[in-house]
């Protein structure tokens, strides 16, 4: 086994109705220390899950809001250390315990501030401290979170066949919390947790109050471009003018709209100038477009060089170019076209 565990905490968490109304209650089963949890059936369920957890990848600035996997930092103000976090000391006083009744106790608090968070699910809940013998001496923490199956039976002998089996639990889509990150292996970021939860799901989120996590690359890209747009407006307009207020507000505006048309602002040059350093920093970034109910998925970095934009008659043309054409699903007639020159296409489009 890659983790030997010193302590483990066992903690069934029960909910009933929803929202403010629900009625959320926990019970402490048994803590375990090595010897003890050798010899218990949850070893064999939970043998090879630790490393499943450190081993499942994370991206520092996912591709979008919703991942299911976040790396967190513990938040703490300009000069302070992390002893001023209240969710560093928590984990730190579970990973520090030198007894069985320490470390239960230091779960409990845990499992408490859990339980404030408004939308909990019941289910069995675990506090782990393991060492990853190959590497190191500091103990992890693990919280693994595991929701109540549904209708789940056993099969029994010819007559009874089945038995329904109340309250289970399986790792499968278990939530997990891991204390500290570990970026590879050897190496450990004591400021970094690690979390995995369903997308739709935010309760770890909830519950570590002072944990923040790094922003998505849609996020990072958006602040750019309202960055390069109110350095457009300060370069354009007078300090303090009525034009330069109202093209102020009007980015406001456009930044918080989820569906937004072309502003028509700015030159080809100047987009390709501005997209430069996003795509220096990512080179991969995706640009979706959609032109009345047609979708284009392409790069940002396709734009200005095989991907042009125009308006005829005023009506927005998109130009795309490119070496090959491929089809896949859904055969069409158009897979038999014999291309006509662009200049012929650009005259029809001018007569309609």
């Amino acid at each position: 086994m890659d983790f030997s565990i010193n302590y483990l905490s066992f903690f069934v968490v029960q909910v009933e109705g929803q929202g403010e109304q629900a009625d959320k209650k926990y019970k402490h089963y048994q803590t375990l220390d090595e010897a003890m949890y050798i010899e218990s059936a949850l070893k064999d369920f939970l043998d090879g899950e630790l490393m499943k957890v450190t081993k499942r990848k994370v991206e520092r600035n996912p591709k979008s809001e919703s991942v299911p996997t976040k790396i967190g930092r513990f938040i703490v103000e300009p000069g302070y250390d992390l002893e001023t976090n209240p969710n560093y000391n928590l984990f730190h006083r579970i990973r520090s315990a030198d007894s069985p009744d320490d470390f239960k106790n230091s779960s409990e608090e845990l499992v408490r501030a859990y339980m404030d968070t408004s939308a909990i699910r019941g289910g069995a809940l675990l506090v782990i401290r393991a060492k990853f013998n190959k590497y190191f001496d500091e103990p992890f923490v693990f919280i693994l979170k595991c929701d109540f199956e549904q209708k789940v039976a056993t099969i029994t002998d010819e007559k009874t066949m089945i038995r329904n089996v109340e309250r289970a639990i399986t790792t499968k889509n278990m939530k997990s919390i891991q204390y500290p990150y570990m970026p590879e292996e050897g190496m450990l970021e004591e400021w970094e947790l690690k979390i995995h939860q369903s997308s739709h799901a935010r309760y770890f989120e909830d519950f570590l109050k002072f944990v923040e996590y790094h922003q998505s690359m849609p996020e990072i890209v958006k602040t750019q471009v309202i960055q390069m747009a109110q350095q457009h407006i300060a370069e354009t307009y007078q300090e303090e003018s009525p034009e330069r207020q109202q093209e102020e507000e009007y980015i406001e505006a456009w930044s918080n709209t989820p569906v937004r048309e072309m502003q028509e602002k700015w030159t080809p040059e100047q987009v390709v100038e501005a997209s430069a350093p996003i795509i220096e920093h990512q080179p991969e970034i995706p640009l979706k477009l959609k032109l009345d109910h047609i979708d284009v998925k392409a790069m940002l970095s396709d734009f200005g060089e095989s991907l042009h934009i125009a308006k005829v008659n005023g009506r927005y043309v998109i130009v795309i170019e490119g070496d090959s054409f491929t089809f896949e699903k859904g055969v069409s007639p158009v897979e038999f076209l014999k291309p006509e020159p662009l200049d012929e296409v650009l005259r029809k489009i001018g007569k309609e």
